[in-house]
């Protein structure tokens, strides 16, 4: 495939990831107060349909991998919009909390069907081990997904209400979404018969592999966490540290463009260094951001840079460590697998830092994220020994260099 169709795909995609999160993931934080407000429902039950909705996505991961592995993403991101579409249209119309809460079931269908993980699956199923540079470029575009649905979010509900939003976002899916899936993400051939995957399937794990996939999930497990923490806290926990609330808003803000700034630099280096570069400075960046805060510096600017930039990177790296350690064979089987511990600690995190805040303070709240972050340092750090030219002599880790 030529450099140009590849790019065609990839910035189809990169719409696809910025309608995908910015209709799910990021819909509470404009949303649940309109909801709240206008039916009477509690506002920890409406937001608590993201979490639902995240469970669900867990679910469904690695059964959602071994369908892009057995069948390419085309198929699976299609079912995606229509999932997200049919969400929405359930909780725009729902006339009481159970079918609201029932529509963030189907929206965590679309949601684990659509989100980052199958998007890398389907790079990956279809360009094998040259995936890295489209995945860092498709994580480029979602960066922009708040960007774009924040605003837009807030236009429709003074537009049109938060149920006329919900399905205006249905519409977008099936008008834009859909096409966008079926006319340019082409299929991946079948697989020849008796072949690798072919049913779906991948080889046993190694050793060394197995001990990479623990730690590669503990890695998820503790970034979702912190990363869920701080998108649904922050605001709380500097103004705990005495932020005035409209400075806590500007120095939120700062972390979107950090994270688009820190995906370019990675885009620059054109695949240089090995993934686990990526990996251990994101985590260190993170570590190093939040470590500030919890000193309580007077840089909460310089510490949310900081914060941002480790975490847009860390979005690169969740794609392409894998496709690193384990190969593009397996890839897709893999990512689905490891999505699912990541996902359900985005579900749970919420209700930890809430847990923390109430009954230990802002105190306790920033200690845990210190700690979290810190032992994701520990983790990055651990994957370096399980790389594949680790377990190589040294003359064959010289003639294979890298595993892509």
């Amino acid at each position: 495939m030529s450099a140009r169709n590849r790019m065609t795909v990839i910035s189809a995609l990169g719409v696809v990831e910025i309608l995908a999160w910015g209709s799910s993931f990021y819909l509470p934080a404009v949303l649940a107060g309109p909801i709240a407000a206008d039916t009477g429902w509690p506002l920890s039950w409406v937001v608590g349909g993201l979490s639902i909705g995240l469970l669900v996505a867990a679910i469904a991961s690695p059964r959602v991998g071994t369908a892009i592995h057995r069948r390419g993403g085309r198929p699976v991101l299609a079912l995606a919009a229509l999932l997200l579409a049919a969400g929405h249209v359930v909780i725009g119309l729902a006339p009481n909390l159970p079918t609201f809460l029932a529509g963030w079931l189907v929206l965590g269908l679309g949601m684990g069907c659509g989100l980052y993980d199958p998007a890398f699956a389907t790079l990956g199923r279809l360009y094998g081990a040259e995936a890295r540079p489209a995945i860092t470029t498709l994580t480029l575009w979602g960066g922009f997904a708040s960007t774009v649905c924040w605003p837009l979010s807030a236009f429709l509900v003074e537009q049109v209400g938060w149920r006329g939003t919900c399905l205006a976002y249905a519409g977008l899916h099936l008008a834009v979404t859909l096409p966008l899936v079926l006319g340019l993400v082409p299929p991946v051939p079948a697989a020849a018969p008796g072949a690798s995957g072919a049913r779906g399937q991948c080889e046993p794990l190694t050793r060394r592999e197995r001990r990479a996939f623990l730690l590669m999930a503990g890695v998820l497990v503790l970034g979702g966490t912190v990363m869920t923490l701080v998108s649904v806290h922050l605001i709380a926990l500097l103004q705990a540290r005495g932020v005035a609330l409209a400075a806590a808003v500007s120095y939120g803000a700062l972390i979107g463009p950090s994270q688009v700034g820190a995906r370019i630099v990675e885009m620059a280096t054109k695949g240089r260094h090995h993934p686990l570069w990526t990996l251990t400075v994101a985590m260190v960046l993170v570590a190093l951001g939040l470590a500030i805060l919890v000193a309580g510096i007077p840089a909460v600017a310089v510490a949310l840079v900081l914060y941002g930039a480790g975490n847009g990177i860390y979005s690169i790296a969740r794609g392409t460590v894998p496709l690193a350690l384990f190969g593009a064979e397996r890839y897709p089987v893999l990512v689905g697998r490891l999505a699912r511990p990541g996902l359900v600690a985005q579900a749970l995190a919420p209700s930890l830092g809430a847990v923390a805040l109430t009954y230990g303070g802002p105190d306790t709240a920033y200690a845990l994220l210190a700690a979290l972050a810190l032992a994701n340092v520990g983790l990055a750090s651990a994957l370096w020994s399980t790389r594949p030219e680790a377990a190589l002599p040294p003359a064959r880790a010289q003639a294979e260099p890298q595993e892509k």
